[in-house]
């Protein structure tokens, strides 16, 4: 991973490329499925982490599952789920 020079008012800061961010943390399925649909169908990419750990330990619930979205398109990806009725959490 090569990191980048992200510069703001404060002091540069170094992030990874493709950072992403946690947007959603659930043991719901369908709630999971609806969230990567919504954010699809508004074209923003997701991926869902821990999903083959939670399947290891047996899908009872110890281990949510973590939708995540690349750092750029955090907010936006927080207001498409707002706008559909689904505060990320």
């Amino acid at each position: 991973m090569v990191p980048r020079v992200v510069k703001g008012r404060a002091a540069a800061r170094f992030e990874p490329r493709g950072a992403m961010r946690e947007l959603l943390r659930t043991n719901d399925p369908v709630r999971l499925s609806w969230a990567q649909a919504v954010l699809a169908e508004a074209g923003i990419e997701s991926l869902v982490f821990d999903r083959h750990t939670s399947i290891v330990e047996g899908s009872i619930g110890a281990i949510p599952r973590r939708l995540m979205v690349a750092r750029g398109h955090y907010r936006r990806a927080q207001a498409v789920l707002a706008a559909n009725g689904s505060p990320a959490a």
